[in-house]
């Protein structure tokens, strides 16, 4: 068994954020990430170059709402043996952790409070990964029940996809109102750390590098599996009905992933599957 906490992340798998000199904050999420676990909930700083332009969103309109509402959802109807949970006290510790503060100097105990009451625990073999295969991966966890990704965890599901702004002397509900788009830092949770027993991880097979070395699962989660606690790694490497396949359990990109695996000490195994 695991427990999730929040470990430095350099960005997201989709686009890179930087982090300007002037303070100005946003935070996003991409569980596409992105980034919970047996569950490991991590929090990543993107550091930018020294002229920095911030291209990314602002915070999702009624943020606080959004969290607020998804954690009594998941309390009461998803995994309602975590029903004990507060989350009136999980929203403000998730607000507490970003608001005025500076995006440049955030720090992975901000989180802490935030860490203790998302507090959750994922059976060993139960985790799974996902690399531009989001959709798929939960159609899989939906019918394998007792199965997680990211977004099936307490933290991970109230984050899904949303964005998070602030910034030094401002409070977190102005800057939602105006949608700024400030410079700043990407935060995104993972769940690789401590992840335990075999793993799985579902590959696009239709893209030419089905493991891509600049995604979150390549760039992160699998650098963040540990040897002693993680055994075996299963890869899926799904095609598109009616596509021609361009990447396969043979080809140079899993072949990478294979030796990154090797190199822990991990046992690789892989199949192709069609949707």
């Amino acid at each position: 068994m695991a427990n999730h906490r929040f470990s430095v992340v350099s960005g997201s798998e989709e686009e890179e954020a930087c982090c300007s000199k002037k303070a100005k904050i946003c935070l996003g999420v991409f569980l596409g990430l992105l980034v919970l676990v047996t569950v490991a909930v991590v929090v990543g700083i993107l550091m930018g170059r020294r002229s920095p332009k911030w291209n990314g969103k602002g915070s999702t309109v009624d943020f606080q709402e959004i969290i607020l509402r998804r954690c009594y959802t998941y309390i009461r109807v998803v995994q309602p043996e975590l029903g004990d949970r507060d989350c009136q006290k999980i929203k403000k510790a998730f607000t507490d952790a970003f608001i005025s503060k500076d995006p440049c100097s955030a720090r992975e105990e901000d989180y802490d409070l935030l860490m203790k009451l998302g507090h959750q625990t994922v059976p060993c073999d139960k985790t799974v990964f996902w690399s531009k295969t989001k959709e798929l991966a939960h159609q899989y966890t939906k019918t394998q029940k007792g199965l997680f990704t990211l977004e099936n965890t307490l933290l991970g599901y109230i984050a899904d996809d949303l964005s998070w702004c602030g910034k030094v002397g401002s409070s977190g509900e102005a800057l939602e109102r105006k949608r700024q788009k400030l410079n700043g830092v990407v935060f995104v949770f993972k769940f690789a750390e401590n992840a335990c027993g075999m793993v799985q991880v579902f590959l696009n097979g239709s893209i030419s590098n089905a493991f891509d070395k600049t995604s979150t699962f390549g760039r992160v989660e699998v650098h963040s599996l540990q040897p002693s606690k993680v055994h075996t790694l299963k890869a899926w490497v799904i095609h598109d009905s009616g596509k021609t396949p361009r990447d396969t359990c043979s080809g140079s990109s899993i072949n990478e992933l294979q030796l990154i695996l090797r190199g822990k000490n991990i046992k690789f195994t892989c199949q192709e599957n069609y949707r």
